[in-house]
């Protein structure tokens, strides 16, 4: 799947030269962090933090699965955008291994391809740098391990690698010598050739004996660089029976992206390089696997580099000992051929038992053929029977991701969930026939069940994707009731989590990318998203819920809008649109019409107030803009913000209080009449969550620079100072996009990345962060007792105040000597007020009476310890505020 890149004015770059070159290492991104050469290695944050995925299942392309080929179960896989990820036997999952890779090397989650050591099977290589042209500003790098993946050394390389170029799916570009594995190789893109490794992966020198580096670049008319880059060296295969222990192997095979010559063979260890005779022309070679036993190399070509296109391709034989090729390709020239082959693999345990993929065949399905005769007959995972009904060898079971299907209904002779596309990447185990592994654009399949294809039997399919979290996130949203989490998403819309750990039924309907989405603060139940479409279709790009994102409907776009960024009244009444394709708008109700704002800029950044309905606010250009009609018009106030790419946000329970991030932190109190710099962190974004025990003021969260120190940053007590939160080890590269506390667990924070889905911490100081748990049936409080042993306080404050509603904040503290457990809030309102929500804790009312209790995180108060409810209100005829509160029976203070 392809995502947009980060913003590269946010990143720094650094110059390389050429040559032999040495071990070399990131740069920290932590002062305090004295890593030497192991940058995975974990320092102390300065908080305690646990992190964890919220549960997706997936959700990007997956390039290739590497088996160990001598220790079961040691199995890698890698993503273009993700990183890389180790294969846990024991519970079924994934394990992310490129974490700790930094903001300035975001590039390096990008992996073009990796490598499992056969003879010391600890040691795993990674290939990594995600473009080649000016988007990404660093070179790629040789990332090492000696603990699978554990820790990581790296050593620079001089020019570019493309884990998200054209070609990605093709490969393995990086391979260790299975006879003497301090040789390794690497097949470079951009015409920079063949380069070879005599120690384990420290240093690396061009093969300038390698007689073509390749010539075909996809569009060589794209000005981006992004389609117009030479493809390059794709693959190298050892014959490990021309090398012995300790010497190199002697014969080796190469693929090229040439039109015209693209395999090529070394005799002598890799010294010299020529042409295979007689090979086939006018393709591409996506693979080449040798079947050791049998002396038989494969390739699977396509007309195009992919992972996307490819109409035509041929599947070959050679036999390396007669020298002769023989085509062997499932589906025969000029029949119904309209794709190119991929994901080939061969049967370890079964020689001769070769599979090769349709990895480009879209429409209806993408196709799997298995050969156990070496290719010279084939069958299908599926075949038509009578149109357009299909007979399928397989089912596919994806109970574990349900959004799999993508909320889809298509029409047969395409079915829902799809056996794949841009299957690329397909490995059978080779100590386990039944076993088998493949990559799809958004997830990762296999069987434990192969060999009943053989049999006529049917195998089941099903996810393999736990722990392998690959998703671009472009905007989250923590409201105060419903659902703790609403993700905006690249190519797969996002999601509603009513559980942090459990994969969502369904994805966001309608449109494929979510570039902005919004609540209204007030009424959290009402929500609106943005986007655009991923693949073909006329569907408005802005859809509406009532039930807090559990279901969708469509609004009515303006002409040509689409994207951008969306913002919610506070009350739900009205929304207001910055999309890409047109001016700011605005609509009363849910978007059946749109009116074009008046005094705001195209491609503005639209917010709303959360406490106001009236007010919106726009930054573009260094200049904040200000709404207090519903988004009708808009007038300029501040100046002199970045004229940047910038993140803001208001507060919720504070009208006109902004903050503004984007090479720095700005905060305003007055609705951006004027901003005051907050000097102490440098931002990136902004967000807010519960405030801390004792705290008047929200939790804020930012992605920033603080002390010369990069990290994931909180502050308690309104911005003056800022904590790290994590630590050189959870880094997860580009941060940028997005961050948001959770209003209902103090210390909660979601943060999105650019490839490693939507990542959340937790502290202890939360107490486990457990949600609030269901109100209690309504009741009469208790009447308050005499005040005794257990003394408390108790401050009421209305944060915010508007015709009918209003927002309010209890703060309970002890101020006994002995810990106050389990308790129980009480008061009366003096003027009939009413409660609608209440965040922290659950509560019922009865009249003008009103019973608190709270969440399991703060249950118990410690001697001198508090905790804050928030909660809305509704109001006639007036708006006082109560004059006695009681805990558990007790009378307390005020104030």
């Amino acid at each position: 799947m392809r995502r947009g890149r980060p913003a590269t004015a946010l990143l720094a770059g650094m110059a390389l030269t050429g040559g032999l070159l040495t071990a070399a290492t990131a740069a920290p991104a932590s002062a305090a962090a004295d890593r030497a050469q192991e940058i995975g290695a974990e320092v102390e944050a300065a908080a305690d933090y646990t992190w964890s995925n919220v549960a997706i299942g997936g959700g990007g392309f997956v390039p290739s699965v590497v088996f160990n080929r001598t220790e079961p179960n040691l199995v890698y896989a890698r993503t273009d955008i993700g990183g890389a990820y180790r294969w846990n036997q024991s519970d079924q999952s994934w394990i992310p291994l490129l974490d700790h890779v930094g903001w300035d090397d975001w590039g390096y989650t990008g992996v073009a391809s990796i490598a499992t050591d056969p003879v010391e099977p600890d040691r795993v290589y990674a290939a990594v740098g995600t473009y080649t042209n000016d988007w990404d500003p660093n070179n790629g790098a040789i990332l090492r391990s000696s603990n699978r993946g554990e820790t990581w050394q790296t050593t620079e390389l001089p020019f570019k690698l493309g884990g998200n170029m054209p070609g990605r799916g093709m490969g393995e570009r990086l391979v260790v010598d299975p006879n003497d594995n301090d040789v390794l190789y690497l097949g470079a893109p951009s015409g920079e050739g063949l380069w070879r490794s005599t120690n384990a992966g420290v240093s690396w020198q061009e093969v300038t004996s390698f007689p073509n580096p390749g010539d075909y670049a996809p569009d060589p008319s794209d000005t981006s660089g992004y389609q117009s880059e030479l493809v390059g060296v794709t693959w190298v295969t050892f014959d490990p029976s021309t090398g012995s222990p300790g010497s190199p192997t002697q014969t080796l095979y190469a693929g090229v992206a040439d039109l015209d010559q693209s395999v090529y063979r070394s005799t002598n260890g890799g010294a010299t390089w020529q042409a295979v005779p007689g090979q086939p022309t006018g393709y591409l070679p996506h693979k080449g696997v040798l079947d050791e036993e049998t002396g038989d190399l494969y390739i699977a070509t396509s007309d195009d580099a992919g992972p996307y296109g490819g109409a035509d391709g041929e599947v070959w034989r050679y036999d390396t000992a007669a020298g002769t090729w023989t085509d062997v390709s499932p589906v025969a020239a000029g029949s119904d051929r309209y794709f190119g082959f991929s994901g080939l693999t061969v049967d370890r345990q079964n020689p001769g038992t070769v599979m090769v993929t349709a990895y480009s065949s879209w429409w209806p399905d993408t196709q799997i053929f298995r050969s156990t005769n070496g290719g010279d007959s084939w069958t299908r995972s599926w075949e038509f029977t009578s149109y357009p009904n299909r007979g399928k060898r397989y089912t596919i079971d994806i109970s574990s991701v349900p959004w799999m299907d993508l909320n889809a209904s298509p029409q047969p002779p395409e079915e829902t969930p799809k056996l794949g596309w841009m299957t690329e990447g397909m490995e059978i185990d080779p100590f386990n026939a039944d076993r088998l592994f493949y990559g799809t654009g958004a997830t990762l399949y296999g069987t434990t069940q192969l060999t009943n294809w053989d049999r006529g039997q049917t195998f089941t399919i099903r996810p393999y994707v736990r722990g392998l979290e690959e998703t671009a996130v472009t905007d989250l949203a923590s409201p105060p009731s419903g659902a703790p989490l609403l993700s905006g998403l690249g190519d797969i819309g996002g999601f509603r989590h009513t559980n942090l750990t459990q994969v969502p039924s369904d994805t966001f309907p309608s449109f494929g990318t979510t570039t902005g989405l919004d609540f209204a603060e007030l009424a959290p139940a009402t929500v609106v998203r943005v986007g655009n479409h991923v693949s073909e279709s006329t569907a408005p790009t802005v859809n509406f819920s009532t039930d807090g994102g559990g279901n969708w409907f469509a609004g009515t776009a303006p002409s040509g809008a689409h994207g951008g960024t969306v913002a919610a009244a506070a009350n739900g009444s009205r929304f207001v649109w910055s999309p890409e394709g047109a001016g700011v708008h605005y609509s009363v109700g849910f978007g059946n019409s749109w009116t074009a704002s008046t005094g705001i800029p195209q491609g503005a950044r639209v917010e709303a107030d959360r406490v106001n309905p009236n007010l919106f606010y726009g930054v573009h250009q260094g200049t904040f803009y200000v709404s207090t009609n519903g988004g009708a018009t808009f007038t300029a106030a501040a100046t002199g913000l970045p004229t940047g790419e910038v993140r803001f946000a208001a507060v919720p329970g504070r009208t006109g209080d902004v903050w503004v991030a984007g090479e720095g932190l700005w905060h305003s109190t007055n609705s951006g009449t004027s901003f005051t710099r907050v000097t102490a962190i440098t931002a990136d974004n902004i967000g807010f969550g519960a405030a801390a025990a004792g705290a008047s003021y929200q939790t804020l969260y930012s992605s920033g620079v603080v002390g010369g120190v990069r990290g994931i940053y909180r502050s308690t007590d309104s911005g003056a100072t800022w904590t790290r939160i994590n630590d050189d080890a959870h880094q997860w590269a580009w941060t940028g996009s997005t961050i948001t506390g959770d209003p209902r667990v103090f210390g909660r924070v979601y943060i999105g990345t650019n490839g490693r889905g939507v990542i959340y911490g937790e502290t202890a100081e939360s107490g486990g962060g457990e949600d609030p748990g269901d109100p209690e049936e309504p009741g009469e409080p208790e009447d308050p007792e005499e005040p005794g042993d257990a003394p408390c306080r108790v401050g009421y404050r209305v944060s915010g105040q508007w015709q009918g509603g209003f927002q309010g904040e209890i703060t309970v503290t002890n101020t006994g000597t002995t810990a106050l457990s389990n308790w129980r809030l009480t008061w009366a309102f003096p003027a009939g007020q009413t409660i609608s929500q209440l965040w922290n804790g659950s509560y019922t009312q009865s009249g003008a009476n009103v019973t608190v209790t709270p969440a399991t995180w703060n249950a118990t108060l410690s001697p001198g310890g508090s905790t804050t409810v928030g909660f809305l209100g509704s109001w006639t005829g007036g708006n006082g505020s109560p004059t006695a509160f009681a805990v558990n029976g007790t009378s307390c203070a005020t104030g």
